[in-house]
């Protein structure tokens, strides 16, 4: 199906604000021109992020096919999980979540948790089973009641969400034609394979925030381009998707300090560590017009505890 037959609905406000960061570029390294932020933070729906660009196809599949009711996965503070269950109550549709791991432990008061309880989302924890198993319980229970759910994939990462992304790469094009490279966080992988698909493999840096096991396979899986083509940055997890690293800390501070941005712990923390090192390395140079994606995400930082103590000592 042409993209611009896809069924789809609208959430967003469109285009998002491409941003200068002169202050931000500077303490960086490069010219005061050359970094510009893409602010898909600001999209509106549920407390905005990228994943509203993925679920307005998603949930348009969704609508046309009569689905009553979405499913969908993720981690305790998955920003996706979130906007899943803004999605829904936009369009009055039921939410199932399956978030990983138990309940017991959980802070439900804290970050994106709170929000898919104020979205009216039904959130059922997984505890020591693998979430995707969990996940086809919940659609085949749904499916006994008559609830006609729609399976919304985990990050909203898959050929039809990333057209959302391919979406962006258009705006971008026409929002900055001498754009170099987009740098952007990369997690379930839809938002780089979309953008790769419009912008090509040379222009499109995405760095590993440890959602997947196998970052390259899982967006080449999602977009026509050889697997080594890609251009990605694997330095950045530390010892795993939710801890809080000092270049994160670092880039996090820098951002804030300098352009009054506010990134979050696990994924555009993690974008602006990789940006730093990859300025540092020469991969990204000064005269070269870079973009950085902001994708949201800031209820999770909400949600962050050893992140939230960090920044209220002051960020050190």
């Amino acid at each position: 199906m042409a993209e611009d037959t896809a069924p789809r609905v609208t959430f967003g406000a469109w285009p998002t604000p491409l941003e200068p960061a002169p202050r931000l570029a500077r303490a960086l390294g490069l010219g005061a021109g050359d970094l510009w932020l893409k602010r898909d933070d600001l999209t509106g729906l549920g407390g905005g992020g990228n994943k509203v660009r993925k679920l307005e196809f998603l949930c348009g599949a969704a609508v046309a096919a009569g689905a009553r009711t979405l499913v969908t996965s993720g981690a305790p503070q998955s920003n996706h999980a979130r906007l899943t269950a803004a999605a829904g109550a936009r369009l009055g549709l039921d939410v199932v979540l399956v978030l990983a791991g138990p309940a017991v432990g959980q802070d439900l008061g804290a970050g994106n948790v709170a929000l898919d309880g104020l979205l009216g989302a039904e959130i059922v924890w997984a505890g020591e089973a693998d979430a995707a198993d969990v996940v086809q319980q919940v659609v085949e229970r749904l499916r006994g009641e008559g609830a006609e759910p729609a399976l919304i994939p985990f990050g909203g990462s898959s050929a039809t969400g990333a057209r959302g992304y391919a979406e962006c790469g258009r705006e971008l094009q026409s929002q900055a034609p001498d754009l170099a490279q987009v740098v952007t966080a990369l997690g379930s992988g839809g938002t780089m394979a979309g953008l790769v698909r419009t912008l090509g493999p040379e222009r499109v840096l995405g760095v590993h925030c440890g959602a997947v096991p196998d970052p390259r396979a899982t967006v080449a899986g999602l977009v026509p381009c050889p697997a080594e083509a890609l251009r990605l940055r694997l330095d950045q997890v530390g010892a795993g998707y939710a801890t809080l690293t000092e270049p994160v800390k670092a880039a996090i501070r820098t951002a804030a300090r300098t352009e009054g941005v506010v990134l979050d712990p696990i994924y555009t923390g993690r974008a602006m560590a990789g940006l730093i090192a990859a300025v540092t390395e020469g991969d990204v140079r000064a005269g070269d017009r870079t973009v950085f994606l902001h994708s949201g995400g800031l209820p999770g930082l909400f949600g962050n505890e050893p992140a939230m103590r960090w920044a209220g000592a002051g960020a050190p």
